[in-house]
């Protein structure tokens, strides 16, 4: 009876212990939207942790980007019910330089559509439009912080949220949560256009200072331009060797997993066993080749018959197995199999990812011999970790003069297993640089010895590439683009890494690639656009208004800014009316003022940065009076 008296005694004290360290922490969110998560405590602050901008890249996949329109709106739906704390995820993109990618498939590029991008550039219009918001957020803070919101239905789909100052008045934010329709709403006596799936901010509870639907920061479109080198790269080679029994590491009986074994040490396991073919044999008469079949736990395999490659295969992010099946060409006697199994990152989340595997696990059979099926599986096989041209550092400088390499014309391409170096000096100017790999296929890039990560352009995207639509609720495979080319074609150099000139470039290719196409690239502003609406709301509008500097109402501003060092060279495109399609490929609309060019030839052309009234005035007149007009514009930049 004691003894469960005391037992009692300890759960109790267990329980209150947990309850107490559990309340002493703070709850958080992480995601795509977090306006519907509550602290477990009232008086806790409701904090998004990652309010995540957009979505990793994988091999294979389409890239993910996340509209500023819906981003913006999810943050001021988070702030307008009682958000106090918001960290974006990421803000400013990175690289997984090395073998730091985190989780199977997930590419070198970590750009995750980010305010900054990969190269540390702004990325607009979302850098912009987010900074434009928190603008707006700060004109509403005493508000904000002096308590919980009021809430009112202003319709099915439409709501307010007002905070009052302490010292009298109110700020607003209105909202219009209907991903397809325009709404009409009346707040205080007043009325207020709410496009869709959008919120609009008011200070004052009177005047819209912002709206997370109406983008007023320029549009980028950035591009990747070859940087002058006399000759290109000036390539040299250098063979890896397929794996033996002769250099292996070890043999046993049995197919090993792949991570345990190599304990991550490198990407690369070999597996190679012998197989014995009689010369009866029906094959070797009819010409039937055998068909080999590899069941793997992933990532990525090559399969090599007596020295030459007979075929690989790959699984994807979602699904990381992988079978070969293919026919491969054996001969009378004894024939080597040897199977590169590579892994392409660790597992990093989900439920018992520790468990997950890689590497071959079986079985491994041959099929159309004699005796019907053979299974190879539970053979005697000899395993190597690594490759020779790892264990020669061949991608530093040291190790790279430790063996021969063929130069100029017997440099081989589209050959697999093959080491490739060269060397360059580092380019004038401070743009930001990366190599261009798409003439490869898959393997890794090493620059001065540290590595820039894998590169895998052979693997096509594939997924979602259509129009994509800013309303409703977005998910990591909404929006994408590059179907149908490479996952990832540019590969970021750090300008750091360099040196004034004699720079290491090494490249490792598994699957047979033309490094004469590889290039060394600059990132920069290619054109810049606009998309403003007549009597759109400005920040500066309001802040002159409430300054009492102005009396009246005044007209939205369109700014076109360069990268530093460059200028606008020529207007594309320029259309006061009612303008169609994105940037990039604006089209005239049912409406246009037929003089939109003259304005931007006159305050913009040579300069870097030029601004410039949206009002009938500028472009000749109004072209359609009683229609609601836009100007979108493009200009390039040299």
């Amino acid at each position: 009876m004691m003894h469960l008296i005391l037992l009692c005694y300890f759960k109790l004290i267990i329980s209150s212990f947990l309850n107490f360290y559990l309340f002493q922490q703070i709850n958080t969110c992480n995601g795509f939207y977090c306006d519907y998560f509550s602290p477990n405590k009232a008086y806790k602050p409701k904090m998004w942790t990652e309010a995540w901008t957009g979505w990793y890249t994988e091999f294979g996949g389409a890239v993910p980007y996340r509209p500023a329109e819906d981003m913006a709106f999810a943050v001021a739906r988070f702030i307008q019910k009682g958000g106090a704390f918001i960290n974006y995820y990421m803000y400013q993109g990175g690289t997984n330089f090395g073998r730091t990618a985190g989780g199977p498939f997930i590419a070198t590029s970590y750009d995750y559509d980010a305010p900054l991008d990969e190269y540390g550039l702004k990325r607009q219009p979302k850098w912009g439009h987010l900074k434009d918001l928190h603008r707006a957020i700060k004109l509403c803070e005493r508000a904000l912080v002096n308590g919980d919101p009021t809430v009112i239905q202003l319709g099915n789909y439409e709501e307010a949220h007002v905070f009052n100052y302490k010292t009298g008045g109110c700020a607003a934010f209105l909202a219009n949560y209907n991903p397809n329709s325009y709404a009409k709403v009346a707040f205080r006596n007043m009325h207020y256009n709410l496009p869709p799936w959008s919120i609009s901010i008011l200070p004052d509870c009177k005047n819209t200072v912002y709206n997370t639907a109406r983008v007023g920061a320029q549009i980028s479109r950035k591009k990747m331009v070859p940087v002058p080198m006399h000759g290109g790269f000036s390539w040299q080679a250098c063979n890896e060797e397929t794996a033996s029994d002769v250099d292996s590491t070890f043999t046993m009986v049995g197919l090993l997993e792949q991570i345990n074994t190599t304990r991550d040490a490198t990407d690369y396991l070999w597996y190679t066993t012998n197989v014995k073919i009689d010369p009866r044999e029906g094959f070797l008469k009819n010409g039937k080749s055998p068909v080999l079949t590899i069941f793997s736990a992933g990532h990525a395999l090559h399969v090599f018959v007596n020295g030459q490659l007979s075929g690989s295969s790959y699984g994807s992010l979602e699904f990381p197995k992988l079978t070969f099946n293919q026919g491969v060409n054996l001969r009378a006697g004894v024939n080597t199999i040897s199977l590169l199994s590579i892994a392409v990152g660790l597992p990093n989340v989900g439920p018992h990812f520790e468990t997950w595997n890689a590497g071959i696990l079986g079985p491994v059979t041959l099929n159309g011999l004699n005796e019907g099926r053979r299974d190879l599986s539970w053979q005697k096989w000899s395993y190597k970790i690594g490759l020779k041209g790892e264990a020669l550092s061949l991608h530093s400088l040291s190790g790279s003069s430790s063996v021969e390499w063929a130069k100029g014309s017997l440099v081989a391409r589209r050959q697999p297993l093959t080491w490739y170096k060269t060397t360059f000096n580092a380019p004038a100017g401070n743009a930001p640089l990366a190599l261009d790999m798409n003439s490869m296929g898959k393997g890794q890039i090493w620059i001065n010895g540290q590595s820039i990560g894998r590169h895998w352009p052979a693997y096509k995207a594939s997924g979602n590439c259509g129009a994509c639509n800013y309303a409703g609720t977005f998910r990591e495979n909404k929006c994408g683009t590059n179907c149908g080319e490479a996952s990832q074609r540019w590969y970021h150099v750090p300008r750091s890494w360099l040196n004034p000139t004699g720079n290491l470039l090494v490249v490792f290719e598994e699957s047979g690639g033309d490094p004469n196409g590889i290039s060394l690239v600059r990132r920069e502003t290619d054109s810049v656009c606009a998309d403003i609406y007549e009597w759109q709301p400005t920040l500066m509008n309001y802040e002159m208004q409430a300054s009492g500097k102005v009396n009246k109402p005044l007209r939205p501003k369109v700014h076109l800014e360069c990268d530093a060092g460059q200028k606008i060279s020529a207007v594309k495109f320029a259309s006061f009316g009612t303008p169609e399609g994105v940037c990039g490929s604006y089209r005239e609309g049912s409406c246009h003022a037929h003089h939109s060019y003259d304005a931007f030839n006159r305050l913009c052309l040579g300069q870097n940065f030029c601004a410039v009234t949206v009002a009938p005035e500028m472009f000749g007149g109004d072209p359609c009076p009683s229609v609601m007009k836009k100007l979108s514009v493009e200009v390039i930049c040299n």
